[in-house]
């Protein structure tokens, strides 16, 4: 038979393979990626979003459009996002983006939890942060991995996946567009 040693160590083995299996896609991944996002230069003025909610099963649960006034002032970044969903719900979040000195920002909302971290490389952001959100008849906090890249000059593509205890329980797919 095999021993205990032998054992530990194929066990030791497969948790190194599934981790390195999972690696997380970085926003630097895209630094070669075009046409190159200026934070500063999209996410200014009026712009428009529509999307979806999906479950954690991957079934559409609601849908939104969304008008967001953008604005910078004294290289901070304003984003008013007035939402309004398919069932009449209307939601409002107002983020503040903050630069940083290691060319990231900070990120903040009234209904988030702490501070998100905002990175911009090639034609991509990715925003992680922490959200309160309704949940029978409570708040809970939901971590958030907001992916958003830019197909054009008038048009980011944005992927969000919520996660609760390390597991994805929905999801928000949008696009956004600047006229």
């Amino acid at each position: 038979m095999f021993s205990r040693s032998f054992i530990k160590r194929c066990w030791v083995l497969c948790l190194l393979l599934m981790l390195t299996a999972c690696s997380q896609v970085k926003v630097t991944d895209y630094q070669q990626y075009t046409p190159v996002l200026k934070l500063e230069s999209f996410f200014d003025g009026h712009l428009k979003a529509h999307g979806v909610v999906k479950n954690r099963s991957g079934k559409v649960i609601r849908m939104f459009n969304a008008d967001i006034e953008a604005s910078w002032k004294d290289g901070v970044g304003t984003l008013d996002e007035a939402f309004i969903f398919d069932d009449g719900e209307k939601q409002r979040r107002v983020w503040t983006l903050t630069p940083q000195a290691d060319g990231k920002y900070t990120a903040t909302a009234g209904d988030v939890t702490g501070v998100g971290e905002l990175q911009v490389a090639g034609n991509s952001v990715f925003l992680n942060y922490v959200l309160q959100v309704p949940y029978n008849a409570k708040v809970i906090d939901v971590t958030v991995e907001d992916r958003m890249y830019l197909v054009n000059e008038h048009t980011l593509i944005n992927e969000s996946t919520m996660i609760k205890f390390g597991f994805r329980v929905g999801e928000v797919l949008l696009v956004i567009t600047k006229h």
